[in-house]
């Protein structure tokens, strides 16, 4: 028998276990008892769920029974209890006490735990499954994040604990008097809601620092079954005016339900909220602030946490990019705090069944699509209570969901002319990879630096031709001194062999800049592809994957994900400030790593992408000077990705879009004084070029996450403030 317990929770008169058992067989059954501390039984809740993690683990494969439990028992503060296991003949007996479960809710002891985990059997045979599906490196690097983790495990909760506003800063909100102060309706759409979660609903909008509010519930409980409802409101709206209740008397549906608080709210901005969640004490002012700051925005949005069903513990924070319309149609990212002005939303409309399920995700889509401005809060203003069933495995519940968020990403898709052939699953439920139609047959250009490396430039060249399934291409590769004589014999031997290459020769100093603009002199594309000599094609679609995002109008620049040989990210987007200039995200991750929110495998926008693999309009690239010759070697490519959206266009990260990047072959290291100095010259022009995204950071990341690392972990306070940029030495041009 094997069993653990996975979350224990005290709520008010009553503890609730959740955890997991198995035995000998999968067709091993257990049983559960619990004993006071008289050794006398105790009545108990207990209700079978479905664990086909631990079937896969432990058994290979995923059976149709539940290994799960979900147990609930009376609990007496000061008291020991003990949970009686029994399966296959033989009997556990865990003992619980106040004293226990604090132990064992602390920091040391889920780090013991993770240790404990990593040390296991099973661990050793998901371990071998995963080496033998991504190789011995792969297994070695997922083993050193496992262990790096263990020591770099912030305890959100207390991170929070310290970034959250002080009593005295709160004193002096609830003072504050703002020049517009708007009339903030809180729309609240309940269910059977359970009373102490709606208590915890309402008291933290009493608490708020920022008075001007008023609070719509529509209760959709059926006739009888939403007693405890209107008893709450009943008493809340006897206490304080602001507090409003319809009672429905039947369940209209979540869409219904929300339209009918939303006919409710009088207010100037609407805020959604969910029964059972709560905001903290500065939600409001912050969005009073916003407004008073931004008179144009009708669009607000907030960061997010998890809040456990007890509501002790904090934690899965989400710090979110500024507004980021692609990453909007791979995910539902900006989901809470959701404000909307009611201008904006009576032009839009209200809550669609038809897309019931992903409800929210539909009406955002609606909202941003005609806002004026939106505005991103970069801090947590709202706790996401988490349902266990929300995380259990209930693949037709998130199926339901899944197939009506789709539709709502097509439907946003129509109304804004975009031509996408389909929206399928990405790497979960939830994220979404969208296919678009391409528009006529485009050439595109292909432009190529080399110098010698004749056998990585043929590798590349011929990985494209044979495996791509696009074949409008023209290669432009442009000459850069090489020296040896096989190189020469090379040009003439591809060029006979496939009339589509081209070699020009740049007969000048090293300058990528220049090299690429030479290039782009001779291309006859209507879209450019700037590509390293030392690439090599992974996904056979790389070529409509990229076109699907250029074509757009509003889109300037399309990156793609590259991979070093070990099948480790090299790049997956670029973030301004990372280690005080620019850096790839989440470098050195292995594919098959999860990454913060699934980023890495979301197309999304960025502030940059690498021009290792870069595709752009040739107008667009004409448009804004092609790439900055000042700089020869470093952050060019960083540099036109930022003239390009000071243009107003967008630069798209395209996760689906994949190549092998052996990286720096053709040039070398910064391993000499020569080259050093050379990089600090041109980070210091780039960061002369572009001083308000290095002071004020870059919008598609988060001033809560690191500028130290890639891989959006939080903010180390000791060595760094919230928004702070990474200090680097003061350089000047020499």
């Amino acid at each position: 028998m094997k069993y653990k317990i996975d979350v224990v929770r005290i709520r008010e008169n009553s503890i609730q276990l959740n955890g997991w058992v198995i035995g000998k067989t999968p067709e091993s059954r257990a049983e559960f008892e619990v004993l006071d501390q008289n050794r006398r039984p105790l009545d108990i809740k207990y209700v079978a769920t479905r664990r086909d993690d631990v079937s896969q683990i432990y058994y290979k494969q995923v059976y149709d029974r539940d290994y799960g439990f979900d147990i609930q028992f009376p609990y007496e503060r000061g008291a020991d209890y003990w949970l009686v296991i029994r399966c296959d003949g033989k009997t556990a007996r865990v003992k619980y006490n106040e004293e226990l479960i604090a132990k064992r809710a602390s920091v040391a002891h889920k780090r013991m735990e993770k240790i404990k985990d990593l040390m296991n059997m099973e661990t050793v045979h998901v371990a071998l499954e995963f080496g033998k599906k991504h190789g011995l490196k792969a297994l070695l690097l997922k083993s050193r994040h496992k262990l790096q983790g263990l020591d770099n495990d912030y305890d959100y909760g207390e991170w929070y604990e310290l970034t959250r506003p002080k009593e005295e800063e709160l004193a002096d909100q609830r003072e504050t008097k703002f020049a517009y102060e708007p009339l903030l309706s809180i729309v609240i759409p309940a269910y059977k809601t359970p009373e102490k979660y709606l208590r915890e609903m309402l008291d933290s909008i009493l608490a708020q620092t920022y008075k001007n509010w008023e609070v719509c519930v529509a209760n959709g409980s059926p006739k009888g079954e939403g007693a405890i409802v209107s008893r709450v409101m009943a008493e809340y709206t006897k206490k304080d005016s602001r507090f409003h209740v319809s009672e429905l008397g039947d369940n209209l549906g979540i869409s219904g339900n929300t339209n009918a608080a939303l006919e409710m709210a009088k207010g100037d901005f609407i805020i959604l909220a969910d029964h059972d969640d709560t905001i903290p004490e500065h939600a409001l002012y912050e969005v009073a602030k916003t407004i008073n700051e931004h008179p144009d925005c009708d669009v607000i949005y907030s960061d997010e946490d998890k809040l456990d069903m007890d509501g002790g513990a904090l934690f899965d924070p989400h710090f979110k990019p500024d507004f980021n319309p692609d990453l909007l149609t791979s995910v539902n990212y900006i989901c809470h705090l959701f404000v909307v002005k009611r201008s904006l939303l009576d032009q839009v409309g209200g809550f669609r069944h038809e897309f019931d399920g992903a409800q929210d995700y539909d009406f955002i889509f609606r909202c941003t699509e005609s806002a004026k401005e939106i505005r991103h809060i970069p801090k947590v203003l709202y706790h996401w209570r988490c349902h266990q069933e929300s995380t259990a495995s209930n693949p037709e519940s998130k199926l339901y969901a899944f197939e009506a968020g789709a539709r709502a990403i097509m439907a946003h898709y129509e109304r804004c002319g975009i031509p996408a052939e389909k929206v399928e699953k990405g790497v979960d439920y939830g994220i979404y990879h969208t296919t678009f139609k391409i528009q006529g047959d485009p050439l595109v250009s292909v432009i190529i630096p080399n110098k010698d490396h004749s056998v990585d430039l043929d590798l590349c060249i011929r990985s494209i031709i044979e495996r791509a399934t696009y074949k409008n291409l023209e290669f432009i590769v442009v000459e850069n001194n090489s020296t040896e004589q096989e190189t020469f014999a090379y040009y003439e031997k591809i060029q006979k062999e496939f009339p589509q290459v081209k070699v020009v020769r740049w007969e000048r100093e090293f300058n990528y800049s220049a090299i690429n603009n030479f290039g782009a002199t001779f291309a006859k594309g209507e879209y450019l592809m700037l590509l390293n000599n030392d690439t090599e094609i992974i996904a056979p679609r790389l070529f409509e994957e990229m076109l699907g995002f250029c074509q757009r109008k509003e889109v300037g620049i399309v990156g793609a994900r590259l991979l070093y040989e070990d099948d480790t990210i090299q790049h997956a987007g670029v973030v301004i400030g990372f280690g005080g200039v620019a850096g790839h995200t989440f470098i050195g991750l292995h594919e098959a790593e999860n990454s913060y929110f699934h980023r890495a495998m979301c197309a999304q926008d960025y502030s940059a992408v690498t021009a290792a693999c870069l595709m752009v309009k040739k107008s667009v690239f004409e448009e804004v000077g092609g790439l900055t010759e000042e700089l020869a070697v470093a952050f060019n490519d960083v540099d036109f990705c930022l003239k390009v959206r000071a243009a107003g266009y967008l630069v798209v990260y395209a996760p689906y879009a994949v190549m092998h990047h052996y990286e720096s072959k053709s040039r070398g290291l910064e391993d000499t004084p020569e080259k050093v100095a050379r990089f600090n010259r041109e980070w210091a022009l780039v960061a002369k070029r572009w001083p308000d995204i290095l002071q004020n950071g870059d919008p598609y990341y988060n001033p809560n996450l690191t500028l130290r690392k890639s891989d959006f972990s939080l903010r180390d306070l000791l060595k760094e403030k919230i928004g702070e940029p990474y200090k680097l030495p003061e350089l000047k041009e020499q």
